[in-house]
């Protein structure tokens, strides 16, 4: 059976596209329209005169599962069938993430992770090839139906709540707090010289100010701020960029692939931390049966506060992030990089010299980066990792992420990251309504079987170091296993 409709390719996309993985990027990222998007296909189908376009077709999910591959991607997404493989390259949030749900349907990832859905749609709608046939189900068969349904009502729920929108007022506060810190580094400096008790004192001051720098980034790269998606994307390059001198792209890129599958092989790049650190139940035998040492994989749990507590930041993210932008001759970021450095120059360079003022910087990021892998590891290492099953959205979120116990403190070391469950749930939402929502997604979770994993702060962080231990154990049984 066929339907008409205008289909013009693959490449007809041009200009500034914020599709699945972009509006918000997401890229993974951050992967109901106006009144057009809204009209049933048939009849689109008709120019101006009635004529009929070219034809586009009703699919079966056996059908549309076979279009999976890196060359080869096709999305659903509220019963219509895309074809985004010409496009995947031009994706803001890189083709990646698309790729993560090839042959899926991806209605729950792409209403997630974009803010303006009318502008979306526009793009998405050249792509448009077909729908699920009358008789298909709108998921995978595989995929219990109520469980989506009753998420979806959730949503539905929270946005006639408000609880999608932001008070400007709390962020605004926030990014009082970071430059009112680091104003305070520069007066002390000033006013009492660089000796070593103000220099140790300005460094913890700016390690505050980085640490929360990094949690108003993770704000605006999600597009949880503005209403229009590029005032956060610009706010997004003025925090990452020039108040941590670090690359906006990179990070979309990669945490909007982590979003969209979280603790999942080899599609979250958050887990692929080897050959340092085995992660997991899976990764430690292949490693292990395969007869794998790079490192005394045995000892990782404590070679992790001495490697992967300090370095995360300042050797691994820091590296990485200039590497990309190098690579993507991403220029417009390098010059916004660039006034991260001029600034510190400028200020602390008169009192410590190019080589001091470089020094300072990589003791702030040292020092931010236990607190930031703490915060972030919190979550997801102890959590469920698993390959692909193609879960449900509510399903995959829950299972590999955890949140931790509310208290003003909490809140404000973890940007609000104590309620992962929530954020990974609604990434577009502003974190300062987390608390409210928790209550509606726990009774859901408690509805459908769903774990909703809560522990205290403390607890979070020693079950990293439990994780690490257990997946150390299962390398040394299946390396030394005869």
């Amino acid at each position: 059976m066929k339907i008409e409709e205008k289909h013009t390719g693959n490449g007809s996309l041009a200009g500034k596209s914020q599709v699945f993985g972009g509006e918000k990027h997401q890229a993974n990222d951050k992967p109901a329209a106006n009144g057009k998007g809204d009209i049933p296909v048939k009849q689109e189908a008709y120019g101006k005169g009635g004529l009929p376009r070219k034809s586009l077709r009703f699919y079966s999910w056996q059908e549309i599962q076979k279009h999976n591959q890196e060359a080869d991607q096709w999305l659903v997404i509220n019963r219509k069938v895309y074809d985004v493989s010409g496009w995947a390259d031009r994706h803001p949030g890189g083709r990646r993430v698309l790729n993560h749900y090839a042959g899926e349907d991806a209605t729950d990832a792409f209403r997630a992770m974009h803010l303006e859905l009318d502008i979306v749609r526009l793009y998405l709608k050249p792509l448009l090839i077909g729908e699920l046939a009358p008789g298909e189900p709108s998921q995978e068969r595989n995929k219990k139906s109520q469980l989506v349904e009753d998420f979806q009502e959730l949503r539905k729920t929270l946005e006639a709540m408000n609880m999608f929108s932001a008070n400007l007022g709390f962020f605004f506060i926030h990014l009082v707090q970071i430059l009112t810190l680091e104003a305070v580094a520069w007066l002390m400096l000033w006013c009492f010289g660089n000796s070593w008790p103000i220099t140790i004192c300005i460094s913890f001051i700016l390690t505050i100010s980085q640490a929360q720098s990094s949690f108003l980034q993770h704000d605006t790269g999600h597009l949880s701020i503005f209403k229009k998606s590029k005032w956060n994307h610009l706010m997004h390059k003025f925090v990452m960029c020039h108040l941590k001198g670090m690359s906006a792209n990179w990070w979309n890129h990669r945490h909007f692939q982590h979003h969209a599958k979280p603790n999942i092989y080899p599609k979250d790049p958050d887990i692929d931390v080897g050959p340092l650190f085995l992660v997991g139940d899976l990764q430690p035998v292949k490693y292990g049966k395969k007869k794998i040492k790079y490192i005394d994989y045995e000892k990782q749990h404590l070679y992790f506060y001495m490697v992967g507590l300090p370095l995360l930041m300042p050797i691994y993210f820091n590296l990485q992030s200039m590497q990309v932008m190098y690579l993507r001759r991403y220029w417009g970021e390098i010059a916004w990089v660039s006034s991260f450095y001029i600034r510190y120059f400028i200020t602390f360079g008169p009192s410590y010299g190019i080589f001091g003022t470089m020094l300072l910087i990589y003791l702030v990021k040292f020092l931010e980066s236990p607190w930031i892998a703490c915060v972030t590891q919190m979550s997801h290492i102890p959590m469920k990792m698993s390959k692909e099953e193609n879960r449900d959205w509510l399903s995959t979120q829950v299972l590999a992420t955890c949140n931790v116990e509310q208290s003003f403190f909490n809140d404000w070391f973890t940007g609000h990251l104590n309620f992962q469950i929530e954020h990974h749930l609604f990434p577009t939402m502003p974190r300062h309504n987390y608390h409210k929502v928790a209550p509606l997604v726990r009774s859901l979770c408690a509805k459908h079987g769903l774990q909703y994993v809560n522990k205290p702060m403390l607890e979070a962080f020693g079950d990293i170091v439990r994780a690490l231990k257990k997946s150390s154990a299962l390398w040394v049984e299946a390396y030394y296993e005869t």
